[in-house]
């Protein structure tokens, strides 16, 4: 058997564990070992095995990723994700929709401080769920906008894929937050549009409330939210200011948003303790996924069949057009049935040669990539953002409800994705002013 074959081979039981339910990690760790002992033997691979995880986890780019997921789980403990929420909700109630409007915006507004998709859905599924059935919302709307909407923590920076992406593929991660501020904020936009046309169109999907709110009242839950403004300009403006790299940002923010929370009296032991216990699982699950991604890409080159992809891309005259008709082809499946970062580590060692071969600019394919990852996180049988939700409402919504509520908030994302497509620099714009 050749090399080349030994790496296909390694590929299909690979996609094979991982239909048993193997987790990714361990699929990714045995499939790597097993290949490289059966191309240069044991001990090649039980060195990888010693240095691998040290060198991943010294990386000094990869340690923004649990300054930030602390940063979220401090903000979320401290009840900013309530304060956020409940000035949306009193600013949007006389709107078509106006708590699934709320619920859209607040997302997006956590999602400045938090990376991540499924801690967005959860912390707004808890308030604004309940909620929404109370107003007699429609049960598929109500939980299918907090499901989209916590795909915003992927886009809008500081993202935690865009952070592993970019550690990746040795692309700027602070071009890589830029690049996701227009796709992010477009698609907030786009989801706010077709709520408020449904619920203008059928008002039975959103009960209005009467609900007598006073303008001191309004501008009462703007000044509650005065951190989050503050936290925003913190990291992102310690970045492009040059006063910070994304990994020190990343410390600023854990630590502004520690500070807010003491001084405000909103962080007791008990929370600030189960503050680092979920950003310390969260980033163990991470890296132990990221680290087995990192052996898959070494087993593939030394396969050779990352050089055989170039050459047949090479071969066949490929063009950027279907090169990314097989992107989008590929996550879609994928995203189906595995977590969000496992499709992405997974399949970068396998497209980031076609890419180059290509000329395809690295940056404007990660924005698409994580997009295609907030869409995998939405379709069924195993779409992440619908599984918290389901956690948060129990038996009160059937699965299969929140599923079709979410059919509309898909069609708005294919069709950004063929915006994202058409036009590159909707994501290459702001990043190409920095420059």
């Amino acid at each position: 058997m050749t090399d080349m074959m030994i790496g296909l081979s390694g590929v299909g039981i690979l996609l094979l564990l991982m239909a048993l339910r193997v987790p990714i990690a361990v699929s990714l760790g045995v499939v790597s070992l097993g290949g490289i002992v059966v191309l240069r033997g044991v001990d090649p691979a039980l060195g990888m095995l010693r240095a691998m995880p040290y060198e991943f986890g010294a990386s000094w780019t990869l340690s923004a990723v649990p300054m930030f997921l602390l940063m979220g789980a401090f903000a979320y403990h401290s009840g900013l994700t309530r304060l956020l929420y409940d000035a949306a909700r009193l600013w949007l109630m006389r709107v078509p929709g106006g708590l699934a409007l709320a619920t859209n915006f607040g997302s997006a507004g956590f999602a400045a401080v938090s990376g991540s998709s499924m801690a967005t859905t959860a912390s707004m599924g808890r308030l604004a769920i309940p909620e929404m059935l109370r107003y007699g919302y429609d049960r598929g709307l109500a939980t299918g906008t907090v499901a989209a909407s916590g795909t915003l923590g992927a886009l809008i920076p500081p993202s935690i894929l865009f952070i592993i992406y970019g550690w990746y593929t040795e692309q700027s991660i602070s071009k890589l937050f830029l690049a996701g501020v227009i796709p992010g904020l477009l698609t907030a936009v786009f989801f706010a549009s077709m709520i408020v046309i449904r619920c203008w169109l059928n008002p039975k999907l959103a009960p209005q409330r009467h609900e007598q709110v006073s303008w001191a009242e309004r501008m009462a839950s703007l000044r509650a939210v005065w951190p989050l403004p503050l936290l925003v300009l913190g990291v992102l403006g310690s970045i492009y200011g040059g006063v910070a790299s994304p990994t020190e940002a990343g410390a600023l923010g854990a630590a502004m948003t520690l500070a807010i929370a003491l001084l405000q009296r909103r962080l007791p032991w008990r929370a600030f303790c189960a503050s680092l216990a979920e950003a310390l699982r969260t980033t163990a699950s991470i890296f132990f996924i990221a680290i087995g991604a990192v052996m898959l890409t070494r087993f593939l080159a030394m396969a050779g069949l990352s050089t055989g992809l170039v050459e047949l891309v090479t071969s066949m005259d490929m063009t950027v057009a279907w090169a990314l008709l097989a992107l989008v082809l590929v996550y879609l499946v994928l995203g189906m049935f595995l977590d969000p970062l496992g499709v992405m580590l997974l399949t970068l060692p396998v497209f980031l040669p076609v890419f180059n071969a290509l000329n395809m600019d690295l940056i404007w394919i990660g924005v698409l990539v994580v997009k295609l990852i907030e869409v995998g996180l939405l379709t069924p049988p195993v779409g992440m953002n619908v599984y918290v939700v389901k956690s948060v409402v129990g038996d009160q919504v059937a699965l299969g409800t929140v599923f079709k509520g979410l059919l509309w908030f898909l069609l708005c994302e294919a069709l950004l994705l063929l915006l994202l497509s058409s036009f590159p620099q909707l994501a290459l714009w702001l990043p190409g002013l920095v420059s």
